[in-house]
This record gives structure tokens, sequence and C-alpha cells, in this order.
């Protein structure tokens, strides 16, 4: 499964580079040829957002990413300390 939604997420990709492409710079079609190919570009946008999203959180589910979340509030407490003492600046 992980295997065909990474497959859609590809092509979902590609359709939409490939027709917002041609949606913004198409010179000889017509405006219903255009709007056609920025609703395909905007289908496949949702789309690719939508696999991407299901891979990212499958990859947690399965350990072979680390898990997303906030940082404990001793991590959290040190960098607002150092933030405040001008150490975090370049």
């Amino acid at each position: 499964m992980a295997k065909l939604i990474a497959i859609v997420n590809v092509v979902a990709w590609s359709g939409f580079w490939a027709f917002g492409y041609l949606a913004l710079t198409s010179g000889g079609l017509s405006s219903g040829q255009v709007v056609i190919a920025a609703l395909i570009a905007f289908a496949g946008l949702v789309t690719g957002v939508a696999a991407w999203i299901w891979i990212a959180r499958r990859a947690e589910e399965t350990g072979y990413a680390p898990r997303s979340g906030p940082l404990p509030a001793e991590v959290r407490e040190a960098a607002q300390a150092k933030w405040e003492d001008g150490d975090a600046l370049p």
C-alpha cells in the first residue's frame, strides 16, 4: 500500500507541475482549456499533499522517521534562556 501511495504522490506532483505550467504559460489556448489545466493542476496539488501527509504519518508510525511533536519542557526552557541571554544571536 505504501508503494502505491508513493507512486500516486509522484504522479500527482508531476500533474501539478505540468498542468500548472500549461495554465500559467499558455499563449494559444482558449480560456476553457486554461481553466481545465488549472483544475487538473489543483487536483494534483491536493492529491500530492494528501499522499505526502499519509506517507509522513506512516513513516512515523512504523519507526522509519522520528516522531515529530513538541520539545520536552527542559529543552524548551534551556533554549528560551539561551535566547534571552543573547547567546543564540549570531
